[in-house]
Order: structure tokens, then sequence, then C-alpha cells
């Protein structure tokens, strides 16, 4: 399995020809999940855009709405503010954006949430399929990665859900990058190096202004305190970048074996920056 994903890192940064019936343009179509609006935008931004600049077509998806989140206002409100953080996000990266109508919190592996995702999965006409994985502090994030474990092997079925033609294959499944032990550490099988677009990726977390500096936030924790305010937009870009510089240079220098691996000695030993799948 590690050899396909391998080979699947290599051909999604070159001229990739895939056949589908609908829009075959030769180009990969990737969906990332994630359990709120900011997560797939954390974990895969900066591979996002790297896809998107190759003309690729990715979208960003968050399962929940976030209407639960520390912020002010009702839930309504606090829901349609993230909704339109990760829309401006998604415009900063190139890629599309997609928010479903779930309470924050209240993500269950159903059946009925089963066919949502394999229709979600079916309409994009997916050959990548990213999310959390299942040994996540979180239930919005298990319940993703429950999904899409069990969406996997009905996505080709033609009787189930046939109001939305079913895929011509099965697609390639990965997860983003987590720091859980149990049952197993998160090991990757594709790195990549985000050095050349790693300021875009800062320019659209940017506009996750209530997640990224916690903008009207309730109880904040005392590193969002520390941010500086919306009226200094100069100084809380620096602070940001040098919160964010700092979480991907690990996952750079912890997987550096693969960074190598993947790009070679002199431009792996190279990355500062890389995103881990």
């Amino acid at each position: 399995m590690k050899h396909l994903l391998l080979t699947l890192t290599a051909l999604t940064f070159l001229p990739f020809t895939h056949i589908h019936a609908e829009e075959d343009d030769g180009k990969l179509r990737i969906i990332v999940i994630g359990g709120h609006p900011d997560d797939a935008e954390y974990k895969a931004g900066g591979t996002a855009a790297k896809w998107a600049k190759l003309g690729h077509h990715v979208q960003l998806v968050s399962a929940t709405n976030g209407d639960v989140s520390n912020n002010k206002g009702t839930r309504e409100e606090v829901a349609a503010k993230r909704k339109a953080e990760v829309e401006a996000c998604a415009r900063k990266l190139g890629v599309s954006s997609r928010v479903l109508d779930i309470p924050d919190g209240e993500l269950m592996p159903d059946l009925a949430t089963r066919k949502l995702f394999i229709r979600l999965i079916r309409e994009w006409r997916a050959d990548i399929v990213i999310g959390h994985r299942a040994s996540d502090y979180h239930p919005d994030h298990r319940a993703v990665a429950q999904l899409i474990q069990d969406c996997s092997t009905l996505l080709t079925a033609h009787r189930y859900c046939p109001d939305v033609p079913a895929l011509d294959a099965v697609p390639v499944f990965l997860f983003t990058s987590d720091h859980f032990t149990t049952p197993r550490p998160f090991a990757p099988d594709i790195a990549v190096g985000l050095d050349d677009v790693f300021d875009q990726k800062l320019d659209g977390l940017h506009e996750i202004a209530s997640q990224v500096y916690g903008d009207g936030g309730i109880n904040q924790s005392k590193s969002m305190r520390a941010a500086p305010p919306a009226s200094d937009e100069k100084a809380r870009r620096f602070w940001m970048k040098a919160r964010w510089s700092g979480r991907q240079r690990k996952e750079a220098f912890k997987y550096r074996d693969l960074l190598v691996e993947l790009y070679g000695e002199e431009k792996g030993r190279a990355v500062q920056f890389a995103e881990t799948f």
C-alpha cells in the first residue's frame, strides 16, 4: 500500500490522466473532509493550494457548522460567521468550500449521514478522499473517520444511493496528521513540502479569524489572548506566521526522511514547512 501511495504522490504533482464520464479534463478531483470549519484548511490547506495551482480540483468540506465554538452571538450567527470565514479562506487558496448544516458536536456515523457522505463524495467525483483518523479526541473527528471508512466500499455500488451516479473506481483514502498514539501513532506515507505556498496558506488562514486569532471568542486560551488586535493587521499576521512556522517546521523535521525519500536528498533536506498524510 505504501508504494501505491508514494506513486500517487509523484503523479499528483505531474500531469495526470484519470477517466471520468463527466468533466474529464485529465486532472485530479480531491475532497478533504474535516469535522469543523477550519480542520481541512489547517491540515491540508497548503497541499490544496499546490494542487489547485496545477489545475486539480479541490473541495474543503466541514462536516459540521461549528456553531458551538466559544464565539459571541447566537449559534446561528456563529455558524454563519464560520462558514463565511472558510469560504474566504478557500478563495485565497484557489479551491472550493462546503459546510454541511449539521450542528457542532452532533455528527453521528449513522445510516442517514453515511448516505449523505456517499452523495457528497460522488457528487465531487473524487479520486482522493482525505479525512481524520479514527483515533482522535473529538467525537466529530472520529465520526468523520468512521463515515469515510463506511463509505469506501459503497461508492462504486450502483444500487446504493442510485440518485447519484456511482464512482467508476474506489478513491485513494488518506488521513490528516495528528499526535494521537492509541491504538497506534500517525505514520504518513506522503509528505508535501509547502515552502512555495506557505505564505498563500497563511493568507487563507488569516481569513479564519475566529479560530486563528480568537476574534469574538469567549474564555479564550492564554495563547489566543496574546494575539494582536484586528486593528493591527501587520502585527497579527506576524504573530500568526510565527506560530504556524513552528507547527509546520516540526512536521518537516519529524518526517525529514520521508521528504528525502520523495524529493531526493538535496531538495528533501531543504524543505522548511510540510504537511503529511
